[in-house]
């Protein structure tokens, strides 16, 4: 028997790799629905490599209803307003924002370093993970932990433009093509168009 998967945030980065990795992995599906803004609404996405083509719906009218879970790629004000609704409805939300990495009733979830944490996630319905830097991190140190204690960790990351999404992969390419051609590459003017992470 397989899940009923809703991938939210499909036509984004994030929500592509998603669906890449569930296609890749043969993830036991028996249904899959991509969502997002009503500006992507009617879009089509790829289910990875399969040849399959998905059509997304607007995640405002989508009625998440027996659907077992919900991949979050909507960043941390879409998310505020739909993970409780899809919560509410009996599908478990596994978001990748930072809206709840904090919040004491939300597990915080990297599955080779805390897997029993996730018992705590029937309280709110929903799930959260680290942002990328640190999960890839956690699950080297894990083991070090495990055999000396770890009492600090200093970091300093250097985040791939991808975090900023479309817009941040757009500019930077433009700046590049600019720099080349010998024209201006000044940024544009939007304060901060990178993910929180």
């Amino acid at each position: 028997m397989g899940y009923r998967i809703v991938v939210a945030g499909a036509t984004g980065n994030v929500g592509r790799e998603m669906l890449n990795v569930l296609a890749e992995r043969e993830f036991p599906l028996d249904d899959i629905a991509v969502v997002a803004s009503s500006r992507s609404q009617g879009d089509e996405v790829d289910f990875g490599e399969t040849g399959r083509k998905l059509k997304v719906q607007n995640i405002e009218h989508f009625d998440p209803t027996g659907w077992d879970m919900a991949l979050f790629a909507i960043g941390s004000e879409g998310t505020k307003l739909h993970a409780p609704r899809f919560a509410a409805a009996g599908c478990t939300v596994i978001d990748n924002s930072s809206l709840y990495r904090m919040d004491p009733d939300v597990p915080l979830i990297v599955p080779e370093v805390n897997p029993d944490a996730i018992a705590g996630y029937t309280k709110r319905n929903i799930i959260a993970n680290p942002n990328c830097s640190t999960a890839q991190m956690v699950v080297a140190l894990k083991p070090l932990h495990d055999f000396a204690k770890i009492k600090r960790v200093v970091v300093a990351t250097y985040q791939s433009v991808s975090g900023a999404g479309k817009a941040g992969m757009d500019e930077l390419f433009e700046q590049s093509r600019n720099i080349f051609v010998g024209d201006s590459a000044k940024p544009r003017s939007s304060p901060s168009r990178s993910r929180s992470t």
